[in-house]
């Protein structure tokens, strides 16, 4: 399923400022309840919520390449993640890169989101393997 991307930067910062969080060594996960999802949901085709994600990394982390390298990391991480677990709809979520995420592996940050989504209580259950 297609995940919406945040955009604007009013949403960043409402999600930094209001939501739960979660800090770790690699990644910082930011939670928010989205209310426009009903909106979304009625526009949705499949006529379900919808989380919307957002990736950030800052300057103090290197260069373009290296922010570029961290963020495209997280998504894959993040698309790791939705293969092995439901995860409950409807907020806005921000996931941070830190500075151990420009030397981090792959699989350091797999699974350091997995550890932020259930401290935050996303995980709504997992995906039997067939």
């Amino acid at each position: 399923m297609k995940e919406f991307a945040i955009k604007e930067n009013h949403l960043f910062v409402k999600t930094y400022g209001k939501g739960k969080r979660y800090s770790g060594k690699t990644v910082g996960v930011y939670v928010l309840k989205d209310i426009k999802a009903g909106r979304l949901k009625k526009e949705n085709p499949q006529k379900e919520y919808l989380n919307r994600l957002g990736f950030s990394a800052s300057p103090k982390l290197g260069n373009a390449v290296k922010r570029n390298r961290c963020k495209r990391i997280m998504r894959a991480a993040y698309r790791d993640i939705l293969k092995k677990y439901v995860l409950r709809k409807g907020n806005l979520i921000v996931i941070s890169a830190r500075a151990g995420a420009v030397e981090a592996k792959s699989s350091e940050i797999f699974r350091e989101l997995e550890k932020a989504f259930s401290g935050l209580g996303l995980i709504s259950g997992k995906i039997d393997s067939v």
